[in-house]
């Protein structure tokens, strides 16, 4: 996950409101849940496992928690109270042609 998308705004999430509006590592966290076979939801430290973070360091999986939360925040995640994170939305083609989650 890059630096330069710490504090990126994360829009409420609206019917036909492209993905691409996100930061890249917002786009990486929704596409590990929305592209995973099975609806069980994702703690933040096995969503950094996917992404290839070391969850092991806590700052960098708090980073993950940070950003989940956020999204969830905005409508975009679903946050269990275990803490797990699943996806909101399916992903529909947007009117410009992208993806929309």
């Amino acid at each position: 996950m890059s630096a330069a998308a710490q504090g990126a705004v994360v829009p409420r999430w609206r019917e036909g409101l492209a993905v691409p509006v996100l930061s890249l590592d917002n786009q990486q966290i929704l596409k590990v849940l929305r592209d995973r076979p099975e609806a069980e939801p994702l703690r933040a430290k096995e969503i950094a496992a996917v992404l290839g973070i070391d969850a092991a360091v806590a700052a960098r999986a708090e980073g993950v928690r940070s950003k989940a939360k956020r999204l969830a925040e905005r409508g975009r995640l679903s946050q269990e109270p275990s803490g797990a994170f699943s996806a909101a939305h399916r992903l529909v083609a947007s009117p410009g042609g992208g993806p929309s989650l």
